[in-house]
């Protein structure tokens, strides 16, 4: 279903009919095989420290922790310049159906090249790998470089419930792309919208869900600057600093 309104254009498949669960509730099983994955942890300056099981990474600990680990965020943009959010999976284990930047995820130690450091290849590799999975963008059409390397953001935030939360150094990556296929996982993402620069504003004021803790940081504190030089990133590009947001 395609709908036009206030210059956002919205793809709405399959929304489920819950946009929460409790803490005990069964996790779907496609949520639970993923927290098997295995993210990196790092320290507060983005070092290494080994790596650890998402539900490790996102489970928070009986004195309120959550172990810090590497993540990435993407933000997609088409020939217009309007910004492909979507909302998350009523399945999600961590912020379900909240909306977001266009995809957000982690890059992981068993998947081949992904812990590569140099300019951000294996973050650039596994954004690559997610677009697919979440939105089924076909990997023939995006290639790492395509990837501008913005900058990144340390952040945490505790979760709806308080079992699961996010602790992450998350790197910032746009993507511009003048054609592109999606055919979105509903597994991971119940809508997607295309929303207009002029209409970002409105559309957080007004939506009817909330927005992830990140997106709404990047929101309120950069993406307006960032947005403003989608045709000279390298004007707003900062590879030595870690956003560090209050």
């Amino acid at each position: 279903m395609l709908k036009i309104t206030s210059g956002v254009r919205s793809v709405v498949r399959g929304l489920t009919s819950s946009a929460g669960r409790n803490a005990t509730a069964r996790v779907a099983p496609l949520q639970e095989a993923a927290l098997e994955e295995r993210c990196i942890l790092v320290d507060e300056f983005d070092k290494p420290l080994g790596d650890a099981t998402k539900r490790h990474c996102h489970r928070i600990s009986e004195d309120g922790e959550i172990p810090l680990h590497r993540a990435f965020s993407v933000f997609l943009f088409d020939s217009k310049g309007d910004l492909l959010l979507q909302k998350r999976s009523a399945s999600k284990i961590t912020f379900p159906g909240y909306y977001t930047n266009t995809c957000c995820s982690h890059p992981l130690t068993e998947v081949p090249g992904e812990s590569e450091e140099g300019d951000a290849l294996g973050i650039r590799r596994a954004a690559r790998r997610r677009l697919a999975y979440e939105l089924g963008i076909p990997v023939s059409e995006i290639q790492p470089e395509d990837f501008f390397y913005v900058t990144r953001i340390h952040y945490q935030a505790m979760g709806h419930d308080d079992v699961w939360g996010e602790h992450e150094i998350d790197y910032v990556l746009f993507l511009k792309k003048n054609k592109i296929t999606l055919d979105p996982n509903p597994d991971e993402v119940s809508e997607i919208k295309w929303i207009s620069k002029k209409n970002i504003e409105e559309f957080a004021s007004n939506c009817e869900s909330p927005l992830t803790p990140w997106f709404e940081l990047i929101l309120n504190h950069k993406l307006p600057l960032w947005w403003d030089n989608l045709e000279c990133l390298e004007r707003v590009q900062d590879h030595r600093t870690i956003q560090r947001f209050v």
